[in-house]
């Protein structure tokens, strides 16, 4: 099973060009679920499983693979669904989220579809397991739900918005106070944390969940005369988005000669060395991994910095 993964590095062409990878898989019945490939590491038999006492309900237990010891989480459980047992015939996904690794227990693995980011749409209003899902697409007929992955790891451990003391007492901040930056995240456990982190810089944000929407709202600025470099202080975007990604979004960002001298920077739970090859494909000016306050204070900062030099 691990082999359907073996052309990942090719799979880096994608970005920039709108498109992206799905693994496709299912839980406990017939419905058709996905992740990004780009977080998936691999997709293997599950090795022996080792219980844990006190366990988070949606943890079936632990596994060793290759010297570490990875969680084991109960994907079907964890959006509501009915538990999967686990024996030795037993699928796991392991996937790498915000620096964290860890294996999801699923029903069996399907395949990897290539789609355009513009199929893949956000979730309807009232779908059953819309809190779980971050977009939705359709292949060969059949709805296939993409799952919001942060926000399970989130319920299991819970991020922390706080930003550390010494980082708010940075004089620099000063000159963040009243400003304002776009914020563009599909998933709502990222757009919380992000604002969380805001309201303790005294920041205004605008809010968009996918780059195209996002997109149509700084061009509305521009056509009403705005001048949208100089009202916000910095865009801050998801890479994976329904419809646009972040990566396009940056590109048309740079553009448009009335959006150009925006500053972008990438918040992604994507690995650091994969993004920092893209943030200088696509034009980016900074980017950082999801669920670290003070890192995105440090961000915050440095755009600070080049508005307010020292003297």
């Amino acid at each position: 099973m691990a082999g359907i993964l073996d052309s990942v590095n090719q799979r880096t062409q994608l970005v920039g060009e709108n498109r992206l990878e799905i693994l496709m898989f299912r839980l406990a019945g017939r419905q058709l679920f996905a992740i990004n490939v780009f977080k998936v590491q691999e997709v293997l038999q599950m090795p022996k499983l080792t219980l844990m006492p006190q366990r988070h309900r949606f943890v079936c237990g632990v596994v060793n693979l290759r010297g570490k010891t990875l969680p084991v989480i109960d994907l079907s459980q964890a959006i509501g669904m009915r538990p999967i047992v686990p024996d030795e015939r037993s699928t796991i996904i392991v996937t790498e989220y915000n620096r964290s690794v860890q294996a999801f227990l699923v029903g069996g693995v399907e395949r990897i579809l290539n789609l355009n980011w513009e199929s893949i749409l956000p979730p309807p209003g009232g779908a059953g397991r819309q809190h779980y899902l971050t977009a939705i697409t359709k292949v060969e007929e059949q709805i296939v739900e993409v799952i919001d992955v942060e926000k399970v790891l989130a319920e299991i451990t819970p991020m922390s918005t706080k930003v550390s003391p010494e980082k708010l007492a940075e004089p620099l901040l000063e000159f963040a106070r009243g400003r304002e930056v776009l914020l563009v995240d599909d998933s709502t456990v990222a757009m919380s944390q992000l604002k969380g982190t805001m309201a303790q810089l005294d920041i205004r944000c605008h809010c968009a969940s996918d780059g195209l929407r996002a997109l149509n709202l700084l061009k509305g600025w521009a056509d009403e005369g705005i001048n949208v470099p100089e009202k916000l202080l910095m865009v801050i975007t998801d890479a994976e988005m329904p419809e646009m990604d972040g990566y396009r979004l940056t590109t048309e960002i740079r553009n448009d000669p009335r959006l150009k001298d925006l500053y972008v920077a990438l918040h992604t739970s994507l690995s650091g060395s994969f993004n920092e090859a893209m943030v200088k494909k696509v034009g980016c000016d900074n980017f950082l991994s999801k669920f670290q306050p003070d890192k995105l204070v440090d961000v915050v900062c440095e755009r600070l910095a080049l508005l307010h030099p020292p003297e």
